[in-house]
């Protein structure tokens, strides 16, 4: 018998949580949600007013057995549960299934774990929020509503093993419409004038001044008659203005804000700044890190102050308590910081030191002073036109807060984000009187583009999906990950292209003309839509205009909140967005053609053929000819896309250019050798054998020397891979795999034990028949759910 039971999700949560409670608890793990929702149960709940029959997942039941077992010792059961709507969630259904009684069960919550928030939680316990709970069940049944009714629209109108989501199908959308908007973008080409002047600094030193001219030029020729007007002309100072700046930290961490900053300054994905910061806060050294809070406690205000004093005097300290804007934030307590404000570093992974740094960075720095600049715009008037030129200069007076932390910023061109620093443009401006009269050295133009839209990264997604009031902190590295998975998005670097662009120079009263070329358009990390992500989207936005709205994602999140707030009862909600939404899923099923995102290209020159290119049961392809289900029809060509082609794009020659596959490239042991691209990928075919081409290697250019060396060295590899074949019966051989050597008995793979110490080419006939008789039975593969 003990006297108290604690349950929380994870077994590290729980070790870190025992080292804080008394020798009179147990604390143990439920391993997460204990229960789910099952199809077939949903289903038919959904005419019971849309309450959900829970089922212990075999897996679970185990662990269910073990926890009932250690409650009914217990005199008090606290479940602990992490404090947002999941949590809660999670502690409603562990009372359920456990058959906790009432009298004896509390219902604790904690945003750190540390002692003092562990002991403050048992002496406030409280009652499980039926509300937050609603408000999570409503979530789940809204979205499997959604999930359960539009996929199977999609297997049977556009392609099998589709899914559609209430919140992942509008991210898609977003990244859809930003490709679109890209691929119609037009650049406009300007030209941009700098001037440098020689003046003196502060010592008496020669040093160069840079000014702008503020007009952009539309063309060369009006760039050019600038420059004219600028070789015999006169550069007077009319006018020079000073002001003070200053620059005021970012507000501690959001999930959200997190989530930018680790991509933005390490590179971390959504999902991985999540799974590190789960980590330190389940080992005690952050607080709870899913919120949508700036407020920080006054326990971390006045240790983050004695922290700043410490490290840099009492002039670097100014208190802010900041206040949370977000609309609807659902885990108004606190924002995300260090346990210890103390602890600059702490022990753990890489990955784990480095978050933890950035995040006390932050948290430090919104406690700091503002940092003071000094502003400084020169005006210099040319005798000879009407434009002037514009010279600014800053400098950091004091640096406050900026000697710890700069918060980065989305870049719009093609980078993953910088931090912009003050004054690591030009500086200090050198000493200058207005009416001065100034040497020009040079004047450059240089001829620049309208920037097409940045497409997104998964940090500027986040942002975007946080403005539309799209999901909350808890789901938006789940819906950037499914999305990925489900290949409706892909995350990668793309090669930019060459452009070129001219350069005028005056220099020396002679004005030269360069063209000179740059990479434009290279990505790094960013996120694409594919085809089959772009056909999909398409059909939702046709026939579900409703879920596939920004605004009505909004307002469900909205009514949400209104849930957990008592405001509104959950399946009453559910209710009044399913009987119409069942409607027009039934009237896309009977009525809505089927999409496969076809375009017309053109006609084949030799044949006369229509070329198309469309999404196809392995992806996207090009078809030459016309599908026809009359008997005898010629059947069409088909091709698929290359790697870089997407349906939306492609050119006719660029299709037509698909269809010299397969080719013959010569002849080899008198036998024709072809090259194609399969189903898995561009290969050789010998001799009714196939060798796979590597990625370096070409399918329409590979030539016939290239291809033998390819399929000698198969063979060759092949001959290694044959450790030993036995006479007695020549289907047992003993095989050098991937992952070391095997028996290969037939058709069926054997692995050779660890317990067998003898090397694999010393094995008799009789030792791999004894192993392949001792063997376990291959696990049976998952079929199609029916």
């Amino acid at each position: 018998m003990h006297e108290n039971l604690v349950i929380v999700e994870s077994p590290a949560k729980a070790k870190t949580i025992e080292k804080f409670l008394g020798d009179g608890f147990v604390v143990t793990s439920s391993m997460g949600h204990i229960r789910d929702l099952e199809k077939k149960d949903f289903g038919i709940d959904l005419e019971k007013n849309y309450t959900p029959k829970y089922i212990v997942s075999p897996d679970k039941k185990k662990i269910v057995t073990e926890l009932k077992k250690l409650a009914k010792t217990a005199k008090t059961v606290w479940l602990a549960s992490d404090e947002d709507r999941e949590g809660e969630a999670i502690a409603w259904h562990l009372k359920e299934v456990l058959k906790l009684k009432e009298e004896n069960t509390k219902r604790i919550v904690f945003h750190e774990i540390t002692k003092e928030a562990i002991t403050e939680a048992v002496k406030n316990p409280r009652e499980i929020d039926q509300n937050l709970v609603d408000a999570q069940q409503a979530r789940r049944v809204l979205d499997r509503i959604v999930g359960f009714e539009v996929s199977p629209v999609l297997w049977k109108k556009v392609k099998p093993s589709l899914s559609a989501g209430r919140v992942q199908s509008v991210t898609v959308r977003l990244i859809v419409e930003r490709e679109r908007e890209i691929r119609n973008f037009t650049s406009v080409s300007s030209f941009r004038v700098n001037g440098y002047f020689l003046v003196s600094d502060a010592n008496g030193n020669d040093t160069e001044l840079k000014a702008e001219v503020s007009k952009r030029f539309k063309t060369r020729d009006e760039a050019n008659a600038f420059l004219e007007k600028c070789k015999d002309a006169e550069f007077t100072i009319s006018d020079i203005v000073k002001k003070p700046g200053k620059r005021t930290p970012a507000m501690p961490f959001t999930t959200s804000t997190l989530q930018q900053e680790a991509s933005r300054k390490m590179g971390f994905s959504v999902s991985q700044t999540m799974a590190v910061a789960q980590r330190l806060y389940e080992a005690g050294k952050i607080t709870y890190m899913r919120t949508d809070s700036v407020n920080l406690s006054k326990l971390a205000l006045n240790t983050s102050k004695q922290k700043i004093e410490d490290l840099h005097g009492e002039k670097y300290v100014k208190i802010r308590k900041f206040k949370t804007k977000a609309k609807g934030a659902q885990e108004a307590h606190e924002a995300i910081r260090p346990t210890y404000m103390e602890n600059e570093t702490v022990d753990g992974s890489p990955q784990e030191q480095r978050l933890y740094e950035l995040i006390w960075k932050r948290t430090i720095a919104s406690q700091m002073a503002d940092a003071i600049l000094e502003r400084t715009n020169v005006t210099i008037n040319v005798s000879t036109a009407d434009q002037n030129f514009q010279a600014t200069g800053e400098v950091i007076v004091f640096d406050g807060f900026l000697k710890v932390y700069i918060e980065s910023t989305d870049d719009e061109n093609g980078g993953n984000g910088n931090a912009q620093v003050p004054g690591s443009g030009q500086g200090l401006i050198p000493p200058l009187h207005v009416n001065d009269k100034l040497e020009m050295t040079s004047i450059i133009s240089t001829e620049r583009f309208t920037q097409r839209p940045a497409r997104f990264t998964e940090a500027s997604l986040v942002k975007r999906l946080e403005e539309l009031g799209i999901g909350r902190p808890s789901t938006y590295a789940p819906t950037i990950t499914t999305v990925q998975n489900r290949n409706y998005v892909v995350k990668e670097e793309r090669p930019g292209v060459e452009r070129k662009y001219t350069v005028l120079t005056l220099e020396l009263g002679e004005i030269k003309e360069e063209v000179k070329t740059e990479i434009t358009g290279a990505e790094k990390n960013k996120l694409f839509p594919t085809d089959i992500g772009i056909v999909v989207n398409d059909f939702l936005v046709d026939n579900f205009d409703q879920i596939m709205d920004y605004n009505f994602t909004a307002s469900v999140e909205k009514e949400f909140d209104d849930i957990a707030d008592g405001n509104k009862v959950w399946n009453e909600m559910i209710d009044k967005f399913y009987q119409p939404f069942h409607g027009r899923v039934q009237h896309a099923l009977d009525n809505a053609e089927r999409s496969n995102g076809e375009r017309i290209l053109g006609v084949d020159p030799k044949s006369g053929k229509q070329v198309s290119a469309k999404v196809g049961r392995y992806g996207p392809l090009a078809q030459i000819g016309e599908t026809s289900t009359e008997e005898g029809a010629e059947k069409p060509q088909f091709s698929s896309l290359r790697a870089g082609q997407h349906i939306e794009t492609i050119t006719l020659e660029e299709a037509l250019e698909l269809f010299r596959l397969p080719r013959e490239v010569g002849e080899y042991e008198d036998k024709k050798v072809t090259v194609a691209i399969g189903r898995f990928g561009p290969y050789i075919r010998h001799d009714n054998k196939f060798v796979s081409l590597g990625k370096e290697d070409d399918p329409y250019t590979v030539s016939g020397e290239k291809a033998i060396e390819l399929i000698e060295a198969k063979r060759e590899k092949d001959r290694l891979a044959v450790i030993r074949v036995f006479e007695e019966d020549a289907e047992v051989r003993i095989l050098n795999g991937r992952w070391g050597p095997y028996i290969k008995h037939g058709k069926a793979n054997v692995k050779i034990p660890k317990t067998i110490k003898v090397e694999a080419k010393d094995l008799s006939f009789e030792d791999c028949m004894k192993i392949i008789k001792e063997a376990p039975a291959p696990k049976a593969k998952r079929g199609r759910k029916k």
